[in-house]
Formats: C-alpha cells, structure tokens, sequence
C-alpha cells in the first residue's frame, strides 16, 4: 500500500467552498472511480490556516495513474469543477508527495 498526500492551500475566504465541493461532489465521484481516501484534516495550528491536507490508499503507482486519469477526464468532474469555479479559483496550490509505511508503522 502506498499513500498520496496532498496539501491543498485555499485562497483566503474560499476553504468553505472546497469542503463543500469535496464533501457534496469529489467523494461521490471517487466512489465511482474507486479512490479510496484514508482521512481529511484542516489545520488547526500550524503554519497556514488555509490548507487541505489529505490522504489517498492506493494499491500501486499504476492503480493511482489509472483511477486519477480517469476521474480527472469523468465529463462530471469537469462541470463541477467548471460550476464550482465559475467565480474564481478555490486553490491557490496543490502539492502532492507518495508515502510508503515504515516497517514500524501503525497503518501499513
């Protein structure tokens, strides 16, 4: 099992518009494509008040290629997303890094 996390950081006022779009569109359409999520976290203290970090389950590199095309090219991923943004942009960036579990740790 390999994890993805990724950072959203929001630009200021618009984080109430990716939980929503996260919590009424993307987590339905990842059901659809099969993208299993391990937990979503806003910051609470720490450098920036603005970010969206969660994690993503994948079985392989190969899994995660093949279910992220597919959702990121889904015809109703690209209207919502259009929709969601049509009075601007909700991120100011994205980051992402791939995590293999230490021998040691609790989640494997």
């Amino acid at each position: 099992m390999i994890y993805e996390l990724r950072i959203y950081t929001t630009l200021p006022g618009r984080m109430p518009n990716l939980l929503a779009r996260f919590r009424d569109i993307t987590l339905k359409l990842w059901d659809k494509h099969g993208i299993r999520q391990a937990g979503f976290f806003t910051t609470l203290v720490g450098p920036n008040s603005n970010d969206l970090t969660y994690l993503l389950a994948w079985e392989s590199l190969a899994e995660r290629e093949t279910k992220w095309n597919a959702f990121q090219s889904d015809p109703e991923w690209i209207a919502a997303r259009a929709e969601t943004e049509k009075h601007g942009p909700i991120n100011a960036s994205i980051s992402s890094a791939f995590l293999t579990p230490t021998d040691f740790s609790s989640v494997k």
